[in-house]
């Protein structure tokens, strides 16, 4: 099922509007057309006569009644007004025109489908009965009007006529609500199957899920302690056999993986999620663990990767990692001899995307040609008979073939039976990094020997926490730590944490996700804001048995410093800690773990994350030294300027924008990142910051806040606030909320409060030189934009309610007005808190601007005065000439 299907609700709407707008599309033209033909085939036809122009008018009205119903989906009242005007107008003097012909049961026909198949319910009774007695009194009418004329004209005849209709009618009405009937009932039941089929579907999803956590589970343990007995001193048969558990194990884990994947795709709840990762730690991790398995049956495994290829990518690593390794997984268990083969090269697509392509062949069995069209399909197995000894589900190919759909890319087969396949996947990706990646290396062990377990480090003072609801798992756990010295507390649940945490500080917790009452999540969040809690900010690393990317994300939106899956690697627990543990806790065994980990400490500690960080966006116009000084991380706006699109402050100056817009014919728009720039600057940002607090433009001059708080609900630690102001207004905000972020008592909830009082203290405005800019980014009408040229009228911009607005309009040639501006501006300085001024301009010279200084000081001695130049999104819209003074009152 897809997961951007239509609601139920959404459907049968869409389906009400379609239904009326077929029926007034159909019927009301059908019964005008049918009257004017009546009327012009009649004698003495006069377009202006007043029940022509009557009928005009209602048939205009009911026109623009039908399209009114469908643009702001009305259809219920409209369609009781438009039966209304059928039962008292339109029909009664339709049948007018055609007398007692036959003529008449079309019209009553015709109203009586209109009313069964748009009005529900009891009213619709009424306006059968309604329908019924103004026929009988057009028949009436008709009666009267026939004795006039023909006194022996017959009653009984009127009477039938009259009958017939009704008769008619009836028969239309029963047949139609039977037809209506039967489509209801079978609609109904189509909508029980379709929730019977969701319920289903929501429940195998649930089975899968809880599978896959409830039998990796004891796998962990079965591999935890399976590693100890590896890691003692043994036999080598023992040996054997302990790697041949692993070796199980593994395939146990691999079938249930493809299981959950599976199940993930065909829900539509397969997450594909970007970011930036190391292709050459991704390869040697593919290749060791393929090594082993090829060596195993006899083949030899090649690898070849263009030296070209960039160091880092950004996109779906775990999704291409799984791509690569049941392809590979394939290729070796279909081989019985020869060989396999992973080639990777690279050719740039653009500057900033490269297009990758993986190639495994192998030399085994083949595939026969005509089973390629079938390869792709779930729970399929070629050759079943002579395959029926190797292990699988039939479903790793059915995953490659949508992993790759949804990463956007192509897979092809090229294969001769009995002699071999080869497989090519082609995805494209955006560079993280353009350093070519040279040689790639692997830190293969030699097959058939013992390898010996030698620990990276030993931390006898560092303290670990060990939160599992199962004890197999904190046994694992522990010993898997036993040999670095650290000294491991384990307790069952998130409860019994928050109370260790209120008395005991720890170097580092290790937190299971899924258990009950209070789960990982929850347990992680209630001791970061744990009132009088030692652990703050300490790190907690997640331990899982959820293997996807959007939970990978959802752990990382939860502000968990590390991640593991289960079943635990050794290897990757001890580098971890490695990475989390104070270094004056870490003895290292060796000069090279030394070395390998003292080359990231530095990059560690930086990591170390704060407990708050304030953001904010481009426009804020704040000077570098100010951003640099005070770690305000910046999401830029975008540029679009003719057919380019610029990044704010990055590929974009305002300056350059201000030139390129003394070209008449270019026009240049700012626009706000989107909600899904935002998700991805917050994820970005909460790798180093417990909370964040970001600083958005005001909410009524951009989208900017709506999507920042769009993006904000899917973290639960970040709060938007409405700046209120635009331009250094903004800036002045960011520089006030990061002083109160300095302090040890620091709450954003306190803060964000602060902010709200703070923003009616700051005064932003800007004098507008030229409203030409204004005219051209559409904020200014034409009139008036040709008005304030003509009269040298020139707008004070001011900020009030969270929006822009004109202050006050001054008179006279650039330099007078600038002067009356500083004046209007500076006039309670008593008011005006003197500790800083910003001067916000574009396109003007610095004797300019300092020539606005001078007068601005000359009424307020200001302790700091800041020149900056608007960022581009803020010149493209008030253009060269704009300046402006902005400060905070006392």
């Amino acid at each position: 099922m897809n997961e951007t299907k239509m609601t139920i609700s959404q459907k049968e709407n869409n389906d009400r509007n379609r239904h009326f707008l077929v029926l007034s599309a159909v019927t009301l033209p059908g019964m005008f057309l049918y009257y004017f033909f009546n009327e012009i085939t009649g004698t003495d036809f006069y377009i202006l006569e007043i029940d022509n122009i009557a009928m005009l008018i209602t048939m205009i009205l009911c026109g623009m009644l039908t399209a009114y119903a469908i643009r702001f989906n009305r259809i219920k009242p409209v369609s009781h007004i438009i039966v209304i005007l059928l039962t008292l107008i339109i029909v009664p003097e339709a049948m007018c025109v055609d007398g007692t012909r036959q003529g008449n049961a079309i019209w009553a026909v015709a109203e009586v489908l209109y009313i069964i198949c748009l009005i529900e319910g009891k009213i619709k009774y009424f306006y059968l009965l309604l329908e019924a007695l103004m026929t009988a009194v057009i028949h009436l009418l008709y009666y009267d009007l026939e004795r006039e004329t023909n006194p022996n004209a017959s009653f009984a005849e009127f009477v039938i006529g009259y009958f017939v209709v009704i008769v008619v009618c009836a028969m239309v009405y029963i047949m139609v609500e039977y037809e209506i009937g039967l489509q209801k009932k079978a609609a109904a039941t189509a909508k029980e199957q379709q929730k019977q089929i969701e319920d289903l579907s929501r429940a195998r999803n649930r089975f899968f899920s809880s599978m896959s956590h409830e039998i990796r589970t004891p796998i962990n343990t079965i591999i935890g302690l399976n590693e100890m007995i590896l890691r003692e001193d043994i036999s080598d048969e023992v040996a054997e056999d302990a790697r041949n558990i692993r070796s199980a194990s593994g395939i146990l884990l691999s079938l249930i993986n493809d299981i959950l994947d599976a199940s993930k795709i065909e829900s539509g709840k397969m997450e594909i999620v970007n970011a930036p990762y190391d292709v050459g730690k991704m390869l040697s991790d593919i290749v060791n663990m393929i090594y082993l398995r090829a060596h195993d049956k006899g083949l030899k495994f090649t690898v070849d990767v263009d030296p070209t290829m960039p160091t880092q990518l950004f996109s779906d690593e775990i999704r291409i990692k799984q791509i690569l390794i049941n392809l590979l997984n394939n290729a070796v268990k279909y081989t019985s001899e020869g060989s396999v083969s992973l080639s990777i090269h690279a050719r740039k697509s653009s500057d900033k995307k490269v297009l990758v392509t993986y190639s495994v062949e192998d030399t085994g069995m083949g595939i026969r040609k005509e089973s390629i069209p079938h390869l792709f399909d779930a729970f399929r197995r070629e050759d079943e008979k002579k395959n029926r000894y190797i292990e699988g589900t039939g479903l790793g190919l059915s995953i490659v073939k949508q992993l790759v759909d949804l990463l956007g890319g192509q897979i092809t087969v090229n294969s001769v039976y009995t002699k071999g396949s080869t497989f090519m996947v082609t995805i494209e990706q955006e560079i993280a990094d353009e350093k070519a990646l040279g040689r790639v290396r692997s830190d293969r062990s030699v097959p058939g020997e013992r390898s010996t377990y030698k620990r990276s480090f030993e931390a006898p003072s560092a303290k670990v926490l060990i939160v599992d609801d199962n004890s197999a798992n904190l046994l694992v756990t522990s010993k898997l730590l036993r040999e670095t010295k650290v000294q491991c507390e384990t307790v069952e649940s998130g409860a019994e944490a928050l109370k260790r945490t209120l008395t005991c500080h720890y170097d580092i917790v290790l937190m299971d996700h899924m258990m009950p009452e209070m789960d990982g999540i929850e347990c992680l969040h209630a001791i970061r804001s744990q009132a009088g809690g030692l652990c703050k900010d300490t790190p907690v690393v997640v331990l899982t048995a959820n293997a996807g990317s959007e939970d990978q994300l959802l752990y990382k939106k939860s502000g968990f410093d590390g991640y593991l899956l289960k079943p635990l690697d050794g290897k990757l627990l001890e580098e971890t800690l490695c990475e989390l543990l104070p270094k004056e806790l870490l003895v290292y065994q060796n000069q090279e773990e030394e070395i390998r980990y003292d080359s990231e400490t530095i990059l560690r500690q930086m990591r170390k994350k704060i407990p708050l960080l304030i953001t904010t966006d481009s426009v804020s116009d704040l000077p570098r030294e100010l951003v640099t000084k005070n770690r305000i991380p910046i999401l830029p706006y975008k540029i679009y300027m003719g057919d380019g699109v610029f990044t704010d402050g990055i590929e974009a100056e305002g300056e350059v924008i201000v030139r390129y817009m003394k070209d008449a014919s270019v026009v240049a728009k700012s626009e706000a990142p989107e909600v899904e720039e935002y998700e991805k600057f917050f994820s970005e940002q909460l790798t180093n910051a417990q909370h964040i607090i970001h600083i958005a433009m005001a909410k009524n001059a951009s989208h900017g806040f709506g999507n920042a708080c769009e993006a904000a609900l899917a973290f639960y630690n970040v709060k938007v606030v409405d700046s209120g102001h635009l331009s250094s207004g903004m800036g002045i905000m960011a520089l006030y909320a990061k002083q109160l972020s300095a302090k040890a008592t620091a709450d954003p909830d306190a803060i964000v409060k602060a902010l709200a009082l703070k923003k009616d203290k700051i005064s932003t405005s800007f004098i507008v030189d030229n409203t030409e800019y204004l005219y051209r980014s559409g904020r200014l009408s034409e009139k008036v934009h040709r008005l304030c040229h003509s009269l040298l009228l020139h707008p004070m911009i001011v900020m009030k309610d969270s929006a822009m607005s004109v202050g006050r309009i001054f008179v006279g040639g650039t330099e007078k007005v600038r002067r009356d501006y500083v004046k209007h501006v500076m006039k309670h300085p008593s008011q005006i808190d003197p500790s800083a001024l910003f001067i916000t301009y574009a396109g003007m010279r610095k004797s300019e601007v300092e020539a606005i200084r001078d007068m601005a000081l000359s009424y307020v001695p200001f302790e700091n005065v800041y020149f900056q130049k608007a960022s581009p999104a803020i010149s493209s819209n008030c253009g060269p000439g704009t300046v402006g003074l902005i400060f905070a009152r006392r």
